[in-house]
């Protein structure tokens, strides 16, 4: 989360108003609205290496990547943008514009020090209780290290992968990600 809320309690249709009519990306919980800051460069190399090495690699499947622009409807009262959404077969969505998506399948968050708390946090419990996440990737910006989140069922399980020589496995979507291309051109 990036900045402090807008001091009000917003409904959801104020929210989504609000972003259209000002053109800013908020996440919405419960309420309250927050401003998503800009990231710096490394996080948005990180980003574009990532999406990048996924779009590769997910060609000719049935699964398409998505940048941050895409916002995520978590639940009625909750709303956030990852920094890549995964979604495999069909994407569902809410509204007409196909703005807001209902259905990923793997998203991936780049953490800085001033967003980790909640994308460890908070936000790794909004993608949990989503019954189309099966993976959260949460990768570190000041150094080659990721963490990942799997659905085994009725359980997640955790790994951790540190280094440039890491491979970061994605069975979620047929896919293995090398670290040192996540992280390529990432002075770390």
């Amino acid at each position: 989360m990036a900045s402090d809320p807008v001091k009000r309690r917003w409904t959801v249709e104020e929210y989504l108003a609000y972003e259209v009519e000002t053109g800013i990306k908020h996440e919405y919980i419960d309420g309250e609205i927050y401003a998503m800051s800009g990231g710096s460069g490394d996080h948005a190399l990180i980003m574009m290496n990532c999406g990048a090495e996924l779009n590769l690699q997910l060609r000719g499947s049935q699964c398409r990547v998505y940048s941050s622009d895409l916002k995520v409807k978590i639940s009625a009262t909750k709303y956030v943008y990852p920094d890549l959404s995964v979604v495999c077969g069909d994407a569902e969505y809410t509204d007409e514009q196909r703005s807001i998506l209902l259905n990923p399948t793997l998203v991936v968050e780049v953490v800085s020090p001033s967003s980790a708390s909640y994308d460890r946090g908070s936000k790794l419990d909004f993608y949990q209780s989503m019954a189309s996440i099966q993976g959260y990737w949460i990768l570190e910006q000041e150094t080659a290290k990721a963490h990942l989140y799997s659905r085994e069922g009725e359980k997640w399980l955790f790994q951790s992968f540190s280094g440039v020589d890491a491979v970061v496995p994605l069975p979620i979507i047929s896919c293995q990600l090398a670290m040192d291309e996540v992280y390529r051109g990432v002075d770390i």
